[in-house]
């Protein structure tokens, strides 16, 4: 990170415990340390043992991810950062709007057939990230299931999740794939409007859609970070982790007035 980057990000980092007095032993590295060490993972793709000797020891980068995991240290980070630029568009810093859609991507060999499968619309043998974000494309909430998992299943989980966090949040853009009986089942059980937003009939070729073209860019965005082009994680925990942390890099760069 850059001075400006750190700057922006180094107040709304959760206090660790020991510093808290709830106990716990004192870190021994400085959180840029750590924060970039793993932003270096995540962007660059690499495996954890193939950290560079510029960061510390693999061992202790991945401790520090595990805890911000664990803890829900990573979640709170994610979310002060978001709040900070939704003000700094000039929005409210809780969403009354979303888009939700979901991302194929393929799975390396290292994840077992209990989380994997095959995606017969597109193709794709592996997992499939089901993402719900705000109008500026920010993450409201990610959940990572197999690929044979379909989107209106996904939803039935995860719209109930999204909609217990954010208050405000009223209505949700979504594509075909969530058409039906979930429409009626958002509006009587979580008093959330589900609008589908569809192609024209008389559509030919290519055309952008309103606010569905929101959501397709976040997945450019993902797919932009290394570690995310496939997905090479083991539990579909961690794989939701890491989406969070490549938001997280964004809108830090974002804070800082630096654009990739």
């Amino acid at each position: 990170m850059t001075d400006a980057e750190w700057a922006a990000v180094r107040d709304v980092l959760p206090m660790p415990r020991w510093l808290e007095g709830r106990g716990g032993r004192p870190e021994s590295y400085c959180h840029r340390t750590m924060l970039d060490a793993v932003f270096y993972l995540v962007d660059g793709g690499i495996k954890w043992r193939a950290m560079p000797c510029d960061f510390p020891v693999w061992q202790a980068v991945y401790r520090f991810f595990r805890r911000y995991l664990a803890q829900g240290l990573l979640s709170e980070l994610h979310d002060r950062l978001r709040r900070r630029v939704r003000v700094q568009e000039g929005r409210d810093p809780e969403p009354s709007a979303g888009i939700i859609d979901s991302q194929s991507v393929k799975a390396d060999a290292v994840v077992g057939a209990d989380s994997r499968g095959f995606d017969g619309g597109k193709k794709i043998n592996g997992r499939k990230r089901h993402l719900v974000v705000d109008c500026l494309g920010l993450l409201l909430a990610v959940t990572v299931t197999a690929a044979s998992v379909t989107d209106r299943d996904a939803a039935t989980a995860l719209l109930p999740r999204t909609r217990g966090r954010y208050f405000r949040l009223k209505l949700i853009w979504a594509d075909g794939s969530y058409s039906g009986a979930l429409v009626e089942w958002a509006s009587a059980a979580l008093k959330l409007v589900l609008e589908v937003v569809k192609r024209a009939e008389n559509t030919v070729g290519f055309t952008v859609l309103p606010r569905r073209w929101v959501i397709e860019r976040t997945n450019g965005w993902l797919l932009r970070t290394r570690r995310l082009a496939r997905d090479y994680e083991r539990t579909t925990e961690v794989a939701e982790a890491m989406v969070y942390w490549s938001m997280t890099a964004l809108m830090t760069r974002r804070l800082a007035g630096r654009r990739r």
